[in-house]
């Protein structure tokens, strides 16, 4: 499917709000909403459009330490990665999880309540973990920036 300027003013308002309606989707857009709609759907039927979500607010939840974990492998044990990626995908406070390169080999993505609930998560469910050859935490201090648009040219 090849989009146009229509399809990328689609696809960035339903980015920036996936609760608007499709009547004000369509006047945003200038278009009637009987091929708004078609033209979401069609987006959504070729896999532009994987899904909708509620953006929490994770301080409501009392979730208040973010941090970022690089993980080092120990890259010798039979299947270590898809063991790995396994145990990984079973711990809830893993928000996200990505194969990298440089110096390690995943990085991680964790959100818990507190310090104490991150040592827990540490030492109960990371270090356990017989793949795993180093961990490198960072806690998020602040979040300065955070964006739910993919960077692409829209118009």
């Amino acid at each position: 499917m090849k989009l146009d300027e229509l399809d990328l003013s689609i696809l960035k308002r339903l980015q920036e709000n996936g609760k608007i309606t499709n009547l004000q989707l369509s006047k945003d857009i200038g278009l009637s909403p009987a091929p708004t709609l078609e033209r979401v759907k069609k987006l959504e039927s070729n896999g532009f459009i994987q899904s909708y979500h509620a953006l929490v607010d994770e301080s409501k939840l009392d979730l208040g330490i973010s941090a970022f974990m690089q993980i080092s492998l120990i890259r010798q044990r039979d299947n270590a990665i898809n063991n790995f990626i396994d145990q990984i995908d079973e711990i809830d406070e893993v928000m996200e999880c990505y194969n990298v390169t440089g110096q390690a080999d995943y990085l991680l993505k964790i959100m818990v309540k507190d310090i104490t609930a991150f040592d827990t998560l540490v030492k109960e469910k990371l270090t356990p973990i017989p793949e795993i050859r180093n961990m490198h935490s960072m806690v998020v201090i602040s979040k300065d920036k955070y964006s739910k648009v993919l960077p692409y040219k829209y118009k």
